[in-house]
């Protein structure tokens, strides 16, 4: 089988697989955003996560290589479709399916007999052979595991991680037939260096991806819970961490805000199916209600903070270093760096955020915030949210003013320039 591969979405995950794949085989990388595709063909990727000369190379190969558009039709000669698209939720954490149900309803127009569908996408168990085959089916006219088989291999991509990108990651594979699962293993383990596991099912597959996340997140609430009780008991949290860790078998999970695409939202998608089937989760939400609480918690300690230094509070000029989800990463979806916003804002604070990393427009375009594009002013507080390279270098002591207080929520910036740490 020769395969010609499409790619649809063209974000964080898709891209570097659709430039991975284009080195061996001829890729169509499709996304719906226009201004995404004009960038991209001119060689420039603002998620950083590709090399811009490494997407020039694959853009301008003879043979095989990468043609990214917009028009549907140019999927219509592909015979291996791969589904790359989000799995957000909505304003009740419910998931949200219809990036998906929207693909699979444009791959159903050209789908041909022999065709494979492979979902990269999160999702709960299920979603692959009960949600997007019957589409599938519906729009083309033809009969899953007769004309057409899918496969399902989670995206694991860690955006901004330059040591683990997509080759050197071990890829899950499955396929909703055995033939199709031993196509798709061979697929990836062509350009995946570190290996693959093939899984027995399509589903286990799927459960496998929704629970790597689930577990971060509920080791990550562990330590939040910790930070807020040794809060109260006035210990540093990160002074109990280091010394526990050094216990070959503790787990070095740190306190934090836990946002993203992935970690803020997989524990949704397995607890709608656990509700769909009579089981209430316990634990993960639980674990996704404490996480979801630490912006208010970061916000109230840090006034606590200021008061306890005799700062007046109302319309205090507070600089806030950062608001993408994570450290030297441009992505502000789902960031919990607004959480903490919104809390200070709610004091009636006067708020400047810095982030060298975030795009000006789409944080004012995402959540009304005009970023300050230098730091001029002096501040009565200063809160350090995301940990980018650049911040480690800010000599701080150059934007206090007198009584001002420094609160890192990171716990990454020298104790000796801080007055606490989350």
């Amino acid at each position: 089988m020769e395969f010609k591969i499409a790619v649809l979405g063209l974000g964080y995950v898709g891209l570097p697989l659709a430039v991975e794949f284009s080195k061996k085989y001829s890729v169509i990388g499709f996304d719906i955003n226009t201004a995404r595709v004009s960038e991209l063909n001119k060689g420039v990727d603002s998620t950083l996560e590709v090399d811009e000369d490494e997407l020039k190379f694959v853009l301008n190969k003879e043979k095989n290589g990468l043609k990214i558009t917009d028009k549907k039709e140019d999927l219509e000669s592909c015979n291996i479709y791969i589904v790359t698209v989000p799995t957000p939720v909505d304003i009740n954490n419910r998931p949200l399916l219809d990036p998906l149900i929207k693909s699979s309803k444009t791959i159903g127009k050209f789908l041909k007999n022999g065709d494979i569908i492979i979902y990269e996408s999160t999702v709960y168990p299920g979603v692959t052979e009960e949600v997007c085959a019957p589409i599938l089916e519906e729009v083309s006219g033809l009969i899953f595991n007769q004309d057409f088989t899918c496969g399902y291999s989670p995206e694991r991509i860690n955006p901004g991680d330059k040591k683990h990108t997509i080759t050197k990651i071990k890829k899950v594979t499955s396929g909703s037939t055995p033939k199709t699962a031993e196509i798709v293993n061979n697929l990836y383990a062509s350009i995946i260096t570190a290996g693959t596991h093939l899984a027995p099912s399509i589903k286990t597959a799927e459960a496998a991806k929704v629970i790597e996340n689930a577990q971060r997140d509920i080791n990550i609430a562990f330590v939040n819970e910790l930070a807020k009780i040794f809060n109260k008991l006035e210990i540093d949290t990160q002074a109990v961490l280091e010394a526990a860790s050094t216990k070959w078998n503790f787990l070095p999970f740190k306190p934090g805000l836990v946002g993203g695409h992935c970690i803020g939202v997989d524990p949704y998608y397995l607890a709608q199916k656990a509700q769909e089937v009579g089981y209430h989760p316990e634990i993960i939400l639980a674990g996704r209600r404490l996480n979801d609480s630490m912006g208010e918690f970061v916000a109230s300690d840090f006034v606590k903070l200021m008061l306890s230094k005799g700062i007046e509070v109302k319309n205090a000029k507070v600089l806030m270093l950062g608001i993408t989800f994570k450290e030297n990463c441009p992505d502000i979806r789902n960031t919990k760096a607004i959480d903490v916003y919104k809390s200070l804002k709610s004091y009636n604070i006067d708020v400047d955020v810095y982030d060298p990393w975030a795009d000006t427009r789409e944080v004012k375009e995402e959540y009304k915030i005009s970023l300050v594009s230098d730091i001029t002013d002096k501040y009565d507080g200063i809160i350090h949210v995301v940990s980018h390279n650049e911040f480690n270098k800010l000599d701080l002591a150059k934007f206090k003013k007198e009584k001002a207080v420094v609160y890192d929520v990171k716990g990454t910036l020298n104790v000796s320039l801080i007055d606490k740490r989350l």
